[in-house]
């Protein structure tokens, strides 16, 4: 994601993105980037986010979805879990090595 600075924000303009923020529950930064989005977009992050969560087509794409269809044409694989049991190898060390007491 690109990061961007904006020089010269009027006092009074940065002091009412705070309040709108903290009426939001969120950060000075997560407010204005959700107003840059409803500006060009139409809508909110939230409805987005929404949107998505009603309809999965509409979801972007993420690292795990690509993942997925990567690999989904040549089938799974079936993992036997191992058996639950007493650890392994536990070490043993000398009287005092270690100790914190």
């Amino acid at each position: 994601m690109t990061s961007i600075t904006i020089h010269d924000l009027d006092d009074t303009l940065t002091r009412r993105l705070g309040r709108c923020a903290a009426e939001h529950g969120r950060s000075v930064e997560e407010e204005a980037r959700d107003i840059l989005h409803q500006v060009i977009t139409g809508s909110t992050a939230a409805d987005a986010d929404m949107k998505a969560a009603q309809d999965p087509a509409a979801a972007p794409e993420n690292l795990g979805r690509t993942i997925h269809a990567r690999f989904a044409a040549i089938g799974g694989v079936d993992l036997e879990a191992p058996g639950r049991g007493q650890c392994a190898n536990r070490r043993h060390f000398p009287e005092g090595c270690g100790s914190h007491a």
